[in-house]
């Protein structure tokens, strides 16, 4: 449901809006520089569609359980998959695993776990935390981050009066090298009936 930054979201913002993302200079440098005619000669055209960014592009999403331990996400804009993998309660929880060697991808390695509050009824939300991704681009008009990125999600599951049932998204992203502080939006999702199509799109650069 995009109901804020309509301009930023349903099309490519024009080279050199960078609204409210707190970019350093040397991310600017890079934006400035926005090509999509290179991205497209390179098959680089789902660099805006990695996890900080992707979240945000119009489209739906599509959760069910691959695996007792593993919740899949998949995501109409650019046709991409997120895994959230979940640990036994311990250390290992903490946050993302996998080879130290693992190849980064525009999904990065993603750590999921329950929050629960203290009253009653017991509701909750999932935490993400997610790391080890291929740099690409937090808005698709060239706004950088790094592999050095981190993202942070709380996802909030809520049932309106009418019986409606949202999902908000809010996420923290820091990247020391191209952000001046954490970059923190959210976004909100309705669910829809069983039967609604779902329809995955191609990446694009422009």
């Amino acid at each position: 449901m995009i109901t804020e930054d309509w301009t930023l979201r349903m099309v490519t913002p024009k080279k050199g809006d960078y609204t409210r993302v707190p970019m350093t200079p040397a991310a600017r440098r890079v934006a400035d520089a926005w090509d999509p005619a290179k991205d497209e000669a390179a098959s680089e055209q789902c660099r805006g569609y990695g996890a900080p960014g992707v979240m945000r592009l119009p489209g739906r999403l599509r959760i069910g359980w691959m695996d007792d331990r593993t919740l899949k996400m998949e995501v109409e804009a650019g046709n991409q998959t997120r895994l959230f993998h979940f640990a036994p309660p311990g250390p290992s929880a903490a946050g993302p695993k996998g080879p130290a060697l693992q190849e980064s991808t525009w999904q990065g390695e993603s750590a999921a776990q329950w929050q629960y509050t203290v009253n009653l009824p017991r509701t909750g939300e999932l935490k993400v935390m997610t790391n080890r991704l291929r740099a690409g681009y937090l808005r698709k008009n060239g706004v950088p981050y790094s592999a050095n990125t981190t993202m942070t999600e709380y996802y909030h599951r809520m049932t309106a009066p009418n019986g409606d049932v949202w999902l908000t998204v809010v996420a923290e992203i820091v990247d020391p090298e191209n952000l001046r502080e954490p970059f923190v939006q959210s976004t909100h999702f309705k669910r829809l009936a069983g039967n609604a199509t779902f329809k995955p799109e191609a990446c694009e650069a422009r």
